[in-house]
């Protein structure tokens, strides 16, 4: 990436796949947005970049980048790609820029405690890396290998499926009320019509929607 395109890059303001920070002070936060980035559709980290566009840059970009690559290696589970780059804006100033794509060993996840086994899973949301619930770790996790997802269209599906014909969306409790059903199964349901591509999710920071898909429309034969 070279100036000018860090500039216009910089311009279109923070989103889905690209992250400003004005110094890696907290690298144990830091990584979070990484990890967002890897079990979504990958992203850019500028660090040396204001959250208002501002380039100041910072004075020891080998520093931060080294910081940044220390919590990587000791917080994030399993390990992602990334690749880093320095880019300079004066003479003693720079932009370190780390680029992480979309993961094919998703979802990753981020160790709060070295004594556990596994920490939280983050994706990115527009602008902000939220917590995966469990039902978006499952879809992650399974969507690499199950295809053509099969399930029975029972008492609980023709319930759900008559809610979202009146209503725009459902969540997890929602759904569990409306079926009686504990939060286990309603969550392996949502989880299943999802990867069906009957539903979409689109994941929330206190909780998840889920609304029909979209049926494609059919193009007229000419």
């Amino acid at each position: 990436m070279t100036l000018r395109e860090l500039q216009h890059t910089v311009s279109l303001g923070e989103g889905e796949s690209l992250e400003f920070k004005q110094k890696a002070s907290h690298p144990d936060k830091i990584v979070k947005e990484l990890v967002a980035f890897a079990n979504t559709k990958g992203g850019y980290l500028l660090v040396g970049v204001s959250d208002d566009g501002a380039i100041p840059g910072v004075k020891f970009p080998d520093e931060e980048a080294f910081a940044i690559e220390e919590a990587i290696f000791n917080l994030c589970k399993p390990r992602f790609d990334f690749q880093k780059k320095i880019i300079a804006i004066s003479e003693k100033r720079s932009v370190l820029s780390i680029y992480v794509p979309s993961s094919a060993k998703k979802p990753h996840f981020v160790l709060e405690h070295f004594q556990k086994q596994w920490g939280q899973a983050f994706i990115r949301v527009e602008d902000k890396s939220v917590k995966a619930s469990r039902e978006v770790r499952e879809i992650i996790k399974r969507s690499k290998v199950e295809k053509d997802i099969k399930f029975t269209y029972g008492h609980k599906e023709q319930q759900l499926m008559r809610y979202l014909e009146e209503h725009d969306s459902i969540t997890l409790k929602r759904f569990k009320d409306l079926a009686g059903i504990n939060t286990f199964t309603a969550s392996n349901t949502l989880i299943r019509l999802v990867l069906a591509n009957v539903l979409l999710v689109i994941p929330r920071e206190k909780e998840d929607i889920y609304l029909l898909k979209p049926t494609p429309l059919l193009k007229p034969n000419p």
